[in-house]
């Protein structure tokens, strides 16, 4: 929260709508007056690989990126990015993790082994948050809208308007699918802390 500005570190792996929640998040912010910039890595994204946005939001934003020890808000769709990226975190930071493992393919070939005290590390973290996003979207019979779930969740904490919330989600998903992520948004920031 230096100099009022937001920084938000957004993380996952490919395919679960990081950049699709990056860009509602830069385009609320932007409807709220604020200047925004974002960055975005995704190199091996299309192949399960980390994915990483940074968001960064306020009065005047001069870079997109966010350096260690300096975002505001880490918001993990998967427990193990978490981890990766919690350095980017603030020590007064809210981190945000969906509650869910995938495995890496250095896991799978056996190069690696997946952290099995997962949990207790995310915990150590003062402001730390294991969301249940999966099960919401299951209730919603359909999991594609994970995404839009954690970013509800994330709006908590965010003095932004319900309506440029709405009005974001309008411009970056399908018409079709429209009203299943508002309800996803909804139930996102409904969930239980």
């Amino acid at each position: 929260m230096k100099n009022n500005n937001k920084n938000i570190v957004i993380c996952g792996v490919g395919g679960q709508g990081i950049i699709l929640a990056s860009n509602v998040l830069c385009y609320t912010a932007f409807l709220e007056g604020y200047d925004v910039k974002k960055s975005e890595v995704h190199g091996m994204a299309q192949r399960g690989g980390s994915v990483i946005t940074h968001v960064r939001f306020g009065k005047k934003i001069y870079s997109p990126l966010i350096e260690k020890g300096g975002a505001d808000f880490i918001l993990a769709f998967e427990k193990l990015e978490a981890l990766r990226y919690a350095d980017y975190l603030d020590k007064n930071g809210v981190i945000i993790v969906n509650n869910r493992e995938i495995v890496p393919v250095s896991v799978l070939v056996g190069s690696e082994k997946y952290p099995v005290d997962i949990n207790k590390k995310l915990k150590r973290y003062r402001k730390a948050y294991l969301v249940d996003a999966e099960d919401t979207a299951r209730s919603l019979k359909n999991f594609r809208v994970v995404n839009i779930i954690l970013l509800g969740f994330l709006a908590r904490f965010l003095k932004f308007k319900r309506q440029s919330w709405y009005e974001s989600i309008k411009k970056y998903v399908k018409q079709k699918f429209v009203d299943l992520n508002i309800e996803a948004f909804n139930q996102g920031i409904s969930l239980n802390r």
